[in-house]
Formats: C-alpha cells, structure tokens, sequence
C-alpha cells in the first residue's frame, strides 16, 4: 500500500502503455483525472507511488496498471428509454400531487432532457387544463409526463384527468397509487393506439405506471383487460381497430418499481422488489415478445450517487426522484416547508393516512419532525374506525378534536364540505347522505385534504399540520449534501441536483472498475460530493 492509499497488487496490462510526460502522480491530479468523466484514466506504477494518465501512447515506457473508461452522466440507463421520451439523462422526476411537482419545476427538468411528471393529482379538471398548457407553451415537442393518479373514492377526477388529457393532447403519463385497472386508464392508453404502414402497432399516448406490487405490475405488464376494452368498445369510445390492436401492446411502456417512498406507499425494500419486477417483466415478455419490450425503472429511496448507481447497476432503465426534488425551488412547496425539508433525516417520516383512500385504510409516508399532522390524522382515522357516525362520537372528544384539529365545530367543516364536493364531485355528497359513516369520512378528509394545501401555499398558523409527503431517501441526501453549498435549500435547484446525481454515479462507477481490477483507493478518492 502506497501512500496515496493505492494497492498495486495487480497484474499489469503489458499491452496499453502511457508516455512518462503524461503521468501525474499528485493526489489532486488524481482527484480531477477521476473527477473528468468525459476522459478514461489509465493508472500505471511509479516507484513508490501510482500515477495517472488520460492517454495512451503506442511507444510508451510505462504499462498499464489499471483503466476507468469515460462515463458521462447521459450514458447511464436505456438507450431506448432516453430514445423514446426524447431525454438526454435516464432520470424522471416523478409526481408529487397538488402541484407539488410544478409547472416550474416540469420546464426546469425538461430543457434540461430531463423528463418529470406535472403532480396533477387533487387538481380539479380547469386547474389541471391551465397547468398543462403552460407547459406545453414552454415545451411544445416535450419532454413532460402529467400525473394521473387511482381515485377509488373521486371516480369524476380520474375521469376528468383523462377528458383533459385526451383534449389536449397529453402523450405521456404517469400512472400512480392504482391498485387496479380503470376503465379510465385504459380508455386513455387506447384511444392512442394506430396501426402503421408496415402493420406494427402506433402508441400515442404513453403510460409510465408506479407500482410497488407484482400484482399490479402484471397488469399493467399485459394488455388491457377484454372487459373494459369491450366497455369502451361499445360506450364508442374506441374503434374496433383499437380493440384489436389492444391485444399486441401492454397496458404500460415502462413500469417504474417503487420502493420505500414518499406519499403512497408499501415501504417495500429497493433491493427486493426491484428484482422481482424485473423478473416479472421478463416472465411476461418472453409470452407476449412485444416490441418494443418493457422496461423497468427504479424509485424510492433514491437520494444519493451510490443509491443511484445501485439501481443502474441492478437493471434499471431510468430512475426516478421524488422527495428529493421537493426541497427544490422550483417545486411548489412553501418556502416554510422547503427550508424544513432540508433539515429532515432519514428516520423523520412515518405512515399516516391517505385522504384519497381514507375510507380503505390507505396510508401514506409523511414528514414527522416540525409537523403533528400524522398523529392528529391517525387519531381522526381511529375515531372513524371506532364510531359509526359523527354525532355518536363523545362529546368530550369531539370538542377535542374540533379544538385542537380542525379548530372549527364540526358542523361547519360539513357546510365546507357541502360547498367542496358541489363544485368537484356532487354524487359524493350524494352517497354521504344517506350513509353517516361516508358523511364522517368526508369531515374528516376536510382536515387530511387542506393539510397539504397548507403545506404547499405557506398557510399562517397552520404549520404545525402541515402534511408534507417524503421519503427516507430525502434524509439520505441531506446527510450527502451536509457541509456543501446544497446543504442551503435556497440553493437548491432541480437540474443541479439531478447532474450530481447522475455525476456522482458516473464517478463511482469508474472507481469500481477500478476496485475490480485490484486498486484500492484512497479513502479521500472513494467518494463523490457536490462541489
């Protein structure tokens, strides 16, 4: 072991050999040999010491210890994957609902080649139509995906999602939280499909579908379901020709398998599921052969260059950044919420419920530190579990509740409630009432509903329940960026996080390849840190 921290027990490549004039041994020089992705390094044994070179020269003196190929950050990925949204960068910037993942941030990523998803999900139809053309002024040929996200208990707003996407134009998007096919999902994957000259099937509406089961991976894997195609078929909804085709094509371009995220989530492990995704995708293609194949991404969990690398290097096409993005300052979070975002660690989030699927015992991941929206919103869903209307609830404890939660009586959280659903979904208020236990679940979803609104506009007096969705992941990239100037999150911007990302993915994997050839580095080389 050298002092530059080298081991050069390792048999030397007699056959690519450097100039002297070219080496340098300087542990800095290293460093920035390293550090230049564009160039392959070349490290070859100087006395003592090992020196490194970016060239090799037929009529050098001096072997070949070890080489690093170049790597740049838009070589890692799918070809096709990139190819086929028009990327340069195999990296999405994924949903985050209530426009969390906004219109800004969408520009941002996709100038860059960067795809990321509009987080459409809660917005109603006119406020999603606003947002979409905005950023089709700004990115007429893309790239952009919009999000369209399962509502099992506000059917009208999946509906509504797809009317405006069809009318629009949308060609990408990305599909979350479905736990199965809706008619609405596949009426949009078909109403893009064509038949081209040479008989091959056109898809002109792409979907990305998130999932964290197999089981709802395999759907989204096979083609559409001939039920809904026969709905659709007969509501005249699709031609016959898109019938048929619909049997030669999955339900999905790409399956992004999603570990332990933020917002909906099964907290799988990143290192089981991507894995059996990947199997699963592989079971279903070689029975359908379709071209072109499925392809697999990774997120959640994603917030350092090792996690980055790992998911490349276990088979992923893309990978996919949620938490992260949403300390940016270009996502439509608060400043308040953003400047807490930065300080939250990887044990600072927990499960709370879902108001989208309060009714099913849905829960999703939340940022605990600086926030008591989780307990107070387990505490309302234990209340629904445990009484079956609002008025049996005790008095002590509703006064409780209404004090301390919604700091209104409940009887004027209904009459917003009435107003609400009137203008977004009117058949809800319709099933509520006749039915206390839905009217309950309606109250209590005011308190879940309006908790990210707060969290997103900056709402006075109300940061204490802020529901802030969030991931481990983003804790881990806080503990990556401590002591750089990204640990400011006014720093922070979307393009620049991802290039680190990728960057430092790029760098570790060079010094991989150089570990495998028998180098052991230095402990100040083994890294990769923003600078």
């Amino acid at each position: 072991m050298s002092a530059l921290g080298f081991n050069t027990d390792n048999q030397i490549n007699w056959v690519w050999k450097v100039s002297p004039a070219t080496i340098n041994s300087d542990p800095q020089a290293i460093k920035d040999c390293l550090m230049d992705l564009h160039k392959p390094v070349y490290l070859v044994q100087q006395a003592e010491s090992l020196g490194v070179s970016q060239q090799i020269d037929a009529d050098g003196s001096e072997a070949v210890l070890a080489f690093a190929q170049a790597l740049n950050p838009e070589d890692l990925g799918d070809p096709a994957f990139k190819k086929s949204y028009g990327l340069k960068y195999a990296y999405h910037g994924g949903a985050m609902a209530n426009g969390i993942s906004s219109v800004e941030l969408v520009k941002a990523l996709g100038k860059a080649g960067f795809l990321c998803s509009f987080g459409a999900a809660g917005l109603v139809p006119d406020a999603l139509e606003k947002a979409i053309k905005a950023i089709q002024t700004a990115l007429p040929n893309g790239p952009f995906a919009v999000n369209l996200i399962h509502a099992p208990s506000e059917e009208a707003l999946e509906r509504g999602a797809v009317e405006r996407f069809l009318k629009l134009g949308v060609k990408v998007v990305e599909a979350s939280a479905y736990l199965a096919l809706t008619e609405h999902i596949v009426y949009y994957r078909l109403a893009g499909l064509s038949e081209n000259a040479d008989g091959s099937v056109n898809i002109g509406n792409k979907v990305i579908a998130k999932v964290s089961r197999t089981e709802v991976g395999r759907r989204f894997m096979e083609p559409a379901p001939k039920k809904l195609v026969d709905k659709l078929l007969v509501q005249g909804k699709i031609t016959p020709l898109q019938a048929a085709l619909s049997e030669r094509v999955p339900m999905a371009d790409d399956i992004t398998a999603e570990a332990d995220s933020g917002g909906h989530t099964d907290n799988r492990p990143f290192v089981t599921l991507l894995p059996s995704i990947i199997a699963l995708r592989d079971e279903i293609q070689e029975k359908y052969n379709f071209s072109p194949a499925l392809r697999i991404g990774a997120g959640g969990g994603i917030g350092t260059p090792q996690a980055t690398l790992a998911a490349f290097n276990m088979g992923a096409a893309y990978i996919v950044v949620g938490s992260v993005n949403q300390a940016c300052i270009e996502a439509g979070a608060s400043e308040h919420t953003r400047k807490l975002l930065a300080d939250v660690e990887m044990a600072d989030v927990t499960m709370a419920p879902a108001a989208d699927m309060f009714e099913m015992g849905v829960k999703l991941q939340v940022v605990k530190r600086g926030s008591m929206f989780a307990m107070r919103a387990n505490k309302l869903y234990d209340l629904y579990m445990a009484y079956p209307s609002i008025e049996a609830i005790p008095t002590l404890e509703r006064e409780k509740i209404e004090k301390q939660i919604f700091r209104k009586n409940l009887d004027a959280v209904w009459a917003d409630t009435i107003a609400f659903f009137h203008e977004r979904d009117p058949a809800m208020l319709e099933r509520a009432q006749t039915n206390p236990k839905r009217k309950m679940a309606l109250i209590f979803r005011w308190y879940l509903g309006l908790s990210s609104r707060w969290s997103n506009e900056g709402e006075a007096g109300r940061e204490m329940d802020y529901q802030i969705w969030a991931g481990p992941s983003l804790g881990a990239f806080n503990s990556w960026v401590k002591g750089s100037y990204l640990e400011d999150y006014t720093q922070r911007k979307a393009v620049d996080v991802a290039l680190h990302l990728l960057k430092g993915s790029a760098y570790l994997q060079r010094i991989n390849q150089l570990k495998l050839q028998g180098v052991t580095l230095a402990q100040s080389l083994s890294g990769y840190y923003p600078s």
